[in-house]
């Protein structure tokens, strides 16, 4: 359960985080903490001002109603749209057809895949020193029906994680998502047909040949002919390339070496021209469409088993009801134009939505290793010091000494009870733990507000539908 703060520590800085110039509604429950009917910005302000209400969390902001049950015969009827995507998913609550909060979710798959190939290199330089045996074990790499990579499985959990949580502060009753899915084949050629597509560009080809033919059998980068040419990788692949033939290019020994595991655009950053060329030959990388196709049912059948119905649509008629609606090109208004139940007249009272970014909860890890492998740094063992990790929003008011002031942010906590804390204006250091009070605990996202206005938009600052 979430502990409740004390009011006045979020007074100061309501306003700032959902004042009126963007209308995001405040997310209400009750007592027993059942979700209420969002409410206006200005009515949120009066309950806690009044001291009718509570601050139950800061993002997403919820407030809780202190003499007041869940009143069944007053719920209104809220839809959850989702937009997933590889990197960033939308999300976009609608009442009616207005769009009362919006949030654009950003993942950490490609980060998890990092880390993943980090310690397998790792793993794999112990294995060739001169360590103690250990026997090889082949009966532990089943995986169940059904099983994604970690990097994928993580774009699942944390969407399902925060659909789950909306609906703990939100009384939703149905949820859209987009389901589309990506043919990479016409994404790299559009005018691919017939016997083509069905056998691949590959057909009757070797993968050396193939390239031979194609890079016009001189060096990508140099244009020398009549030399050894080696299979070189555009995207490196220590850098997350892969060994895709769109993804491989001819190059002489000297060139090769000279690029290393650079990327393209750093190597060929003096001359755009040809920068333009291989990557207009080599064709556009296909992760992200793979991502979103081998996640897209797995979410499906999370979304199903919360007992809510689920809706779907497909790309085409999220943009058909986007651009009829003359909305620009973000994912919350994608989120918002999911599927056939988007009004005709989207209400946009929204100028900037809520930026979630997945951070994760650390490492388990008991030293840091330099880029060898070896230890170079010890961690403690405890994450918490005198009651703070690090990750946690703190209010701190120093009444004394330099640093006299009130500031609010993310602290990085330290064994000796003195405080970092990362605040809008910059960077504090040495905040004793005194001075400290938690605003929220540490829950694994980072959290911010779009600095891009989308004033482009339709915005009907009419009546506000009704609420609690």
């Amino acid at each position: 359960m979430d502990k409740v703060p004390p009011n006045n520590h979020f007074e100061a800085n309501f306003t700032l985080e959902t004042g009126d110039n963007q209308l995001m509604f405040v997310l209400v429950v009750d007592k027993n903490r059942k979700p209420l009917n969002p409410c206006h910005p200005a009515r949120a302000r009066k309950f806690l001002k009044e001291g009718k209400a509570v601050v139950l969390r800061r993002y997403p902001f919820t407030i809780m109603l202190k003499n007041v049950e869940e009143d069944c015969d007053n719920q209104q009827e809220y839809r959850l749209k989702l937009d997933p995507g590889s990197r960033t998913t939308g999300i976009s609550i609608l009442k009616d057809n207005t769009i009362i909060w919006a949030a654009e979710l950003n993942h950490r798959g490609y980060s998890i895949k990092q880390s993943l190939e980090s310690r397998r290199a790792l793993r794999r330089g112990r294995r060739n020193r001169h360590t103690r045996y250990r026997k090889p074990r082949f009966n532990n790499r089943n995986r169940a029906d059904g099983w994604l990579a970690p990097s994928l499985q993580h774009r699942v959990d944390t969407t399902l994680t925060w659909v789950n949580r909306l609906r703990r502060f939100c009384p939703i009753t149905a949820i859209s998502m987009e389901l589309v899915n990506f043919d990479t084949q016409l994404i790299q050629n559009p005018e691919i047909s017939g016997i083509e597509y069905q056998q691949g560009e590959l057909a009757g080809y070797e993968v050396r040949q193939y390239l031979l033919t194609k890079w016009g059998r001189q060096c990508v980068y140099c244009g020398i002919e009549g030399v050894s040419l080696q299979v070189e990788h555009i995207h490196p692949k220590s850098k997350g390339g892969s060994n895709r033939v769109s993804n491989l290019t001819l190059s002489c020994v000297k060139c090769n070496q000279r690029k290393g595991n650079k990327p393209i655009e750093q190597f060929l950053s003096r001359k755009p021209d040809l920068l333009k060329k291989v990557l207009s030959l080599g064709k556009c990388p296909l992760k992200d469409a793979a991502a979103v196709n081998s996640t897209r049912w797995t979410l499906y059948r999370a979304l199903s088993e919360t007992g809510l119905p689920v809706e779907t649509g497909t790309g085409g008629r999220t943009k058909f009801n986007r651009t009829r609606q003359e909305l620009p090109k973000t994912h919350w208004l994608d989120a918002a134009c999911v599927g056939q139940s988007t009004p005709d007249k989207l209400q946009v009272l929204i100028d900037k939505p809520l930026i979630i970014t997945a951070t994760g909860h650390g490492t388990r890890k008991v030293c840091r290793t330099d880029k060898y492998g070896f230890p170079v740094r010890y961690v403690p063992r405890s994450k918490f010091v005198h009651g703070f990790q690090t990750g946690d929003i703190v209010k701190a008011i120093v009444t004394k000494g330099k640093k006299i002031g009130t500031y609010m942010g993310r602290i990085a906590v330290r064994t000796t009870g003195s405080f970092n804390i990362a605040t809008p204006n910059g960077l504090v250091q040495g905040i004793s733990h005194k001075y400290c009070s938690r605003v929220q605990g540490k829950d694994g996202y980072q959290y911010t507000f779009s600095r891009k206005s989308c004033r482009t938009a339709v915005y009907v600052r009419g009546r506000i539908p009704p609420h609690t």
